[in-house]
């Protein structure tokens, strides 16, 4: 079995147009799929606007509209694919959707933690108006590997990046969309922190950047390596970034910096309390 796959990240122009946002992911994720993508990443809210007045108006239940072309778009490409979106069912949360090739989806689960920040002067912001946060872990299994699913603000958050690598996960995708003030500052660090922390890949797939939009988007969807080096990124624009997953470098870093058998969990651990 091969070792190698390859990652696409859409990094979408997202527009108050839900079907327009829905059509042209689909196309890139078609053309992800043309350049031997195995594995495409939705950035966070694909389908809307990001904002808490957008979320109860274009929230959907699951499966929905959106759900259904993340599971078409999948069959139809013969890809794994991850997006977000968000569901009516109960107080508004984001969604990672997983469709896998035959059109299933086998994972949905909410942020773990929700942003809800305060920067004086630079920006202020509470999902927790809206949203509610999830209670489990987010994990599904491709043949090439297993892949963990956080979104946006569970990166900072290097407990629930541990607990996915004790799960096996060998790649983290964090559909996100960090802003102005944090992005310059935190989103490549901690994509690089998470990585060398647990020796995995890190994905991140951000929407474009619209300086016109209520909330502007930092972009740069990335990839990291275990090794902590960012192998592709993206600037501003709608765009689709490529990485080739190496498990067989994966494993080789593991083994030449053995962090995992060096944990001294005679005198700390990480664990779930709730397993999902």
């Amino acid at each position: 079995m091969s070792t190698c796959f390859r990652l696409a990240v859409v990094q979408l122009h997202v527009t108050k147009v839900k079907a327009d946002n829905l059509s042209r992911a689909r196309g890139l994720i078609k053309e992800a799929a043309a350049q031997g993508a195995k594995l495409v990443v939705l950035p966070e809210c694909f389908n809307s606007p990001y904002g808490t007045g957008f979320f109860p108006e274009y929230a959907e239940k699951i499966p929905g509209e959106s759900s259904q072309v993340l599971s078409e778009a999948a069959k139809e490409s013969q890809v794994y694919l991850v997006g977000g979106e968000r569901n009516s069912g109960q107080p508004v949360g984001t969604v990672p959707v997983a469709g896998q090739p035959v059109g299933t989806v086998p994972v949905a689960g909410q942020p773990i933690h929700l942003f809800d920040i305060d920067v004086p002067g630079k920006i202020r912001f509470q999902e927790s108006e809206t949203l509610s946060p999830g209670s489990n872990l987010s994990v599904f299994d491709t043949p090439y590997c297993r892949v963990g699913v956080g979104i946006c603000y569970d990166i900072r958050f290097a407990e629930l990046a541990q607990l996915y690598s004790k799960k096996g996960c060998q790649l983290l995708v964090y559909p996100g969309a960090f802003n102005m003030t944090t992005g310059p500052a935190h989103w490549e660090l901690l994509q690089r922190g998470r990585a060398v922390d647990n020796q995995v890949y890190v994905a991140t797939a951000s929407p474009a950047r619209d300086e016109t939009a209520s909330y502007v988007a930092w972009g740069h969807s990335t990839v990291v390596s275990p090794w902590g080096e960012v192998i592709s990124k993206a600037g501003s624009e709608e765009t689709v970034v490529y990485a080739d997953i190496d498990l067989q470098y994966l494993a080789n870093v593991r083994q030449q910096i053995p962090i995992t058998a060096q944990r001294r969990s005679d005198l700390y651990t990480v664990n779930a309390v709730q397993e999902g």
